[in-house]
């Protein structure tokens, strides 16, 4: 019999005052679902002083907040990215999570708290869930020994003279004022230990889920593509990106579903306290049978003014699904229209 795993971005649930608002036209799938897992980009925690905006703190009343997910039928939550930042913030928002019973992965009061995985088990399958972010402050948020912090892969940046011709819209370099080409990879000492976790969860667990937070942008930087084949190279069945808040291309990599960009899912006010504005993103379907992923979809949504997230017909979305499905291109992978749904094909 096959279950259904869904995988959502972000969701931040700052000024939800009703819990039975922003999740209310997906409620039903979600409960109809064996397994949702979300990136939570909030703390449920509110500062003594009050929230100060220009702190940029995305901050969650952990009231209504907390049933918000749990209500919804959300069932388990990643929470290694760049707003978990304060151990208050984090400790208080680890313990609203365990208040209404909803396991997460990615933060904690330590190092081993933070980078412990979640393994939900399913009428006889297990779902193992691990979370890490490329996006963190650089001072007191990585988790450590005996500080609280999100669990991390620490990347690099260079800026490289095109001296040679490396793509077809760099022009060549005879000529000032050319800007240098932006190079990115990941950490060696980090990718040992990454790869080494995702081999420990999977001889735990069936279906391997690494949420991965990165990204700038529209584009798909080379550390995001070393870090989501390593991760499949190591064992994971299923790689989900977040972070930037739009959506991004799409891979099959050893017939493996990369998702590089979900964007977000339930996010009405951003930073410097605006609304977010008029996002879409994408809600990501994994089939499993016999405790192997069989198939991948994604749809997109939108949010209303009212707050709610909305699945969004495909006829309506054409441009953004072209603009995926060019960027999609370079992998390899074919993308087909089945409904509302987009069929990532993974043979």
């Amino acid at each position: 019999m096959s279950q259904k795993l869904i995988l959502t971005g972000d969701v931040n649930l700052m000024n939800v005052d009703d819990p039975t608002v922003p999740f209310r036209k997906v409620a039903a799938e979600f409960k109809a679902a064996n397994v949702v897992f979300s990136n939570m980009e909030c703390c449920l925690y509110l500062p003594p002083a009050g929230h100060s905006v220009e702190n940029e703190g995305f901050f969650a009343d952990p009231g209504p907040a907390g049933e918000t997910l749990k209500t919804a039928g959300i069932q388990a939550v990643g929470i290694a990215n760049n707003v978990n930042y304060g151990e208050t913030a984090i400790t208080r928002s680890i313990a609203r999570l365990d208040e209404v019973g909803i396991p997460h992965t990615g933060a904690g009061a330590n190092r081993d708290a933070a980078y412990a995985p979640v393994i939900l088990e399913r009428d006889g399958v297990r779902y193992g869930f691990m979370q890490r972010t490329a996006v963190y402050w650089p001072t007191n948020h990585e988790a450590t020994k005996h500080t609280a912090g999100v669990a991390v892969m620490k990347g690099h940046t260079a800026y490289q003279l095109p001296l040679h011709k490396m793509r077809v819209d760099i022009p060549p370099c005879n000529r000032p004022g050319l800007p240098p080409v932006i190079m990115t990879w990941c950490d060696a000492a980090h990718m040992k230990i990454f790869k080494e976790d995702v081999a420990a969860l999977r001889a735990k667990c069936d279906v391997l889920v690494v949420s991965c937070h990165w990204g700038l942008k529209k584009e798909v930087l080379d550390y995001m593509s070393e870090w989501a084949h390593a991760a499949i190279d190591a064992g994971a069945d299923v790689v989900m990106g977040h972070g930037p808040h739009f959506s991004l291309p799409v891979e099959a990599y050893k017939g493996k579903p990369v998702f590089y960009g979900l964007g977000s899912f339930s996010f009405h006010t951003g930073h410097g306290g605006r609304k977010h504005g008029n996002w879409v993103g994408m809600l990501a379907r994994i089939t499993v049978d016999n405790k192997t992923v069989k198939g991948a979809t994604f749809q997109f949504v939108r949010h209303n003014d009212q707050n709610e997230t909305v699945l969004c017909k495909l006829a309506d979305e054409q441009e953004t699904f072209n603009e995926i499905a060019d960027g999609s291109k370079p992998y390899g992978v074919q993308l087909s229209a089945r409904g509302d749904e987009v069929v990532i094909a993974l043979g």
